[in-house]
């Protein structure tokens, strides 16, 4: 099949693809805000349930371990089943989370309604991704794939930024917030679910008889060092990212006794949300300075924490979240472009699952060690050694990726 034809049967540069394209980009932000959602609740849920601090910890690692089950399960079978398909399907999972939320507040169904919602989110940003990429090659044939690539991993972090603020917002304000969040999302979903089935299909049906098997790598033996530079980058990148987001409610409202859900939210989202205003700001750039920049972004910013769990300064980790998370974004879009640039069209979604294992690997391990460390150590102790483990992790992973990439 031709790259501007359409299983769908749209004409290349039809405006149906335009639409499907930021439709599904839209859909694609509100999936990733729902998996953020719960990120200030928990100390809600621990007075409800009354478990240990470190079981926070464990549903974080549900979370991440259902993530990387999803991409390495079913992340790669949009490229035989078509991008819609799994894209419904793994909305229905989510939709099955939303209700184990609103009927349940123990820590058991915390357990499998987060590991739920990580499988099904596996599923969704592989494909999501690749059908953004699609859609956007068909919707302008001659425009570089630059944009598409930006818009994919931007609404990616931007979704991520939003569910702690909405999150945050809905904890300290809202009634009943542990159910209340969850049926406004549940009707999100529903409408998200109707959104995809509008949008054109971008794989063709195959004719071959297809043999299940999970996910593994598709690249070019001449490309394959290329792709795995920039996977361990997008690992160190999301390590950033892990390693943030599981100390901000201890640190903040913890060891600098500010005990407001709506701050700690707040925290995040500046965090995840410079991630995704970086990409735009600087989508021209070419793929060796987007990824120096990033790299120094997240230097900066680690550095910065580290001095601000020794000094105990929220506006110095405020700043120290805003320039690691601009790094963050600017690594991962860069990591995105590569695994979209080296793909072929008949294996694109299973060399952007690969992409996204990578990342997920990144983000689930930080915040397993990190939890264990609280339970022994001080907040400011553990903020301050993880933060020049993770800087030399980073430092090596990102200059790795430096060397591989074209100039």
């Amino acid at each position: 099949m031709d790259a501007s034809e359409s299983p769908a049967g749209a004409t290349s540069g039809s405006p149906a693809h335009r639409r499907g394209f930021w439709s599904l980009a839209v859909g694609f932000a509100a999936l990733m805000a729902f998996t953020t959602i719960p990120t200030t609740m928990y100390p809600v849920y621990q007075d409800i349930d009354h478990f240990p601090t470190f079981m926070i910890t464990v549903i974080f690692a549900a979370y991440g371990l259902g993530v990387m089950a999803g991409l390495f399960f079913v992340g790669h079978l949009s490229d035989h089943f078509g991008r819609r398909k799994v894209l419904v399907s793994a909305i229905g999972v989510e939709v099955i989370s939303a209700l184990i939320f609103i009927f349940s507040t123990h820590v058991s169904a915390l357990l499998a309604a987060r590991f739920l919602c990580g499988f099904g989110i596996g599923a969704v940003t592989s494909t999501a991704t690749a059908a953004l990429l699609e859609l956007r090659a068909r919707a302008a044939p001659d425009e570089s794939p630059r944009l598409a690539t930006t818009v994919a991993s931007g609404v990616n972090l931007g979704g991520l930024a939003l569910g702690p603020l909405i999150g945050g917002i809905f904890t300290q304000w809202a009634p009943s917030p542990l159910t209340s969040t969850f049926v406004v999302f549940l009707g999100l979903l529903l409408a998200v679910g109707v959104m995809v089935v509008a949008i054109p299909e971008t794989v063709a049906p195959h004719s071959r008889r297809f043999v299940y098997r999970p996910q593994r790598l598709q690249v070019d033996p001449r490309r394959r060092g290329e792709f795995l530079a920039a996977g361990v980058a997008a690992a160190g990148a999301f390590a950033v990212m892990g390693f943030f987001t599981s100390l901000t409610g201890t640190f903040v409202g913890g060891s600098l006794r500010i005990n407001s859900y709506f701050v700690v939210g707040l925290t995040v989202f500046a965090m995840m949300g410079a991630s995704a205003v970086s990409q735009v700001l600087l989508a021209r750039l070419t793929l060796r300075p987007k990824v120096a920049y990033g790299l120094s972004g997240m230097v900066a910013g680690l550095i910065a924490l580290a001095v601000s769990g020794a000094v105990l300064s929220f506006p110095l980790f405020l700043v120290a979240a805003v320039v690691a998370g601009a790094g963050v974004g600017l690594v991962f879009s860069a990591a995105i472009e590569t695994a979209g640039a080296i793909s072929d069209r008949d294996h694109r979604g299973e060399t952007i699952a690969g992409m996204f294992l990578a990342a997920y690997v990144g983000i689930t391990l930080p915040v397993i060690t990190v939890g264990m460390a609280l339970t022994w150590f001080a907040a400011p102790t553990v903020l301050i050694t993880f933060a020049l483990i993770v800087l030399v992790v980073v430092t090596a992973s990102t200059s790795a990726m430096i060397r591989q990439t074209p100039g």
